[in-house]
């Protein structure tokens, strides 16, 4: 496919623009300037989808923090309409008293255990993050070598026929 766009653009490059009807010629095409004119833009657009990355991360920071604060506020008044209902009962504390040391125990081991499956989950998403930030670093390393072979080979093929254009008209 590469070889192929190459030589079209070979083609364009030794088409004659004189008009036959009129005997004007017009400006042949500048291949390097369409590929300069088709970097900038796409780096154009690339910077500009850039340029929204830093409200981007602070919109998602605050969000989180909203999440977050707005978690604690509705544990808080859970627990603050439980407790409220619980000492305004009084047949609900005789109950609730031979398994209060047990439900801490639990409670506290539960609180134990889920920390540390944060800890382990948040460790597990930044070696994830990091990995894949290295995949990208390999890829664009890969890009260009790919990049470069190609340009080899598409050298060594314009070598080869022009070597045999040559011969062949000599």
């Amino acid at each position: 496919m590469f070889i192929y766009i190459i030589r079209v653009i070979n083609n364009i490059k030794m088409v004659d623009n004189k008009n036959k009807d009129d005997n004007t010629s017009s400006k042949s095409t500048d291949m390097p300037s369409i590929y300069d004119t088709t970097n900038e833009n796409f780096t154009k657009i690339v910077n500009e989808m850039a340029k929204a990355q830093p409200q981007y991360s602070q919109s998602i920071s605050n969000l989180q923090l909203d999440y977050i604060q707005t978690t604690k506020n509705v544990i808080q008044n859970t627990i603050s309409a439980q407790k409220q209902l619980a000492g305004s009962s009084n047949w609900i504390v005789p109950i609730i008293v031979p398994y209060t040391e047990q439900f801490t125990k639990q409670s506290n081991e539960i609180t134990n255990n889920t920390i540390r499956a944060v800890g382990i989950n948040n460790q597990l998403t930044i070696n994830a993050l990091d990995a894949a930030r290295e995949n990208l670093k390999i890829y664009n390393r890969t890009i260009d070598a790919v990049t470069e072979f190609s340009t080899n080979v598409f050298r060594a093929w314009n070598s080869f026929f022009s070597v045999q254009q040559q011969q062949f008209f000599r």
